[in-house]
């Protein structure tokens, strides 16, 4: 629609139910409480009538449709790629809109709808998701090839504490897995010396070459600089970590999300 046409509609709308539905504010407009309450209605009619689309769509033959999709970002750059060509080959008809957060914003927003799967690779806790497990992933311990030696605990073992780390922002599934490492060793992350906070994989592995410090990540990650000698791997017990897919228990799956599940699934059991 023209934004003429646009403004004509709503115009007709306000008048129809005498009520406004948006505050003209300067040159730009704001939606009312009452806009924002039919904006939720609105968009529930507008999801239902894709849905009837979609159900004569794969009626007709084979799975169609959008799927807004959230992955964390290790499996969102390493994992995902090949497995939604794969995907998309078998089923050129579904749409997939894929966003990149952290594991706890994956949680959330498959929680509250704004996406119909997760993937995730840390815990979740809301009570409302269904969890299935497609694979694991091993962290490292990594530092500059070139740096000298690491501290050394009196009873053997790498000195956390004397370390300095670079680590991803809380909610993230990386961060974590350091976490989890310092709880181990009866620490927190209160008691490490964190030099750098960043918000991407790949922004913690170039600071970990240029020397700053060390960090826990994905070997995913971290494989090709280790390859190339610009990294070095540490060696120290890490538990693996659990590549996983999450839905809502309530949400009723599209015939094109149905088979995105089991596309993703059925690679995990064919390991």
């Amino acid at each position: 629609m023209s934004q003429s046409a646009a403004s004509a509609a709503i115009a007709a709308l306000e008048e129809s139910y005498q009520i406004k539905l948006f505050d003209r504010v300067g040159r730009g407009i704001q939606l009312t409480e009452a806009g924002r309450t039919f904006l939720r209605e609105a968009r529930a009619v507008l999801d239902r009538a894709s849905m009837a689309r979609t159900v004569l769509q794969d009626l007709a033959g084979c799975p169609s449709g959008p799927i807004a999709l959230a992955a964390s970002q290790t499996i969102a750059t390493y994992w995902l790629p090949r497995r939604l060509a794969a995907f998309h080959t078998a089923n050129p008809r579904v749409r997939l809109n894929v966003v990149i957060r952290n594991t706890r914003e994956v949680e959330s927003a498959v929680a509250d709808g704004e996406v119909s799967i997760g993937l995730v690779e840390g815990p979740t806790q809301h009570p409302a998701l269904l969890r299935t497990r497609l694979d694991q992933d091993q962290m490292v311990l990594v530092v500059a090839a070139n740096r000298e030696p690491l501290p050394v605990k009196p009873s053997g073992g790498v000195d956390l504490g004397a370390l300095n780390w670079v680590i991803r922002e809380p909610g993230s599934g990386t961060r974590r897995g350091l976490e989890d490492l310092a709880t181990r060793e009866g620490l927190s992350l209160d008691d490490l010396n964190i030099f750098l906070e960043l918000p991407g994989n790949e922004a913690v592995r170039e600071a970990v070459e240029a020397g700053v410090g060390a960090t826990i990540i994905s070997r995913h990650v971290v494989a090709s600089a280790i390859a190339a000698g610009r990294l070095s791997e540490i060696p120290i017990e890490l538990p693996q970590r659990e590549y996983a897919l999450v839905r809502h228990r309530d949400r009723h799956a599209t015939p094109a999300q149905k088979a995105l599940i089991a596309h993703l699934s059925g690679e995990a059991d064919a390991r």
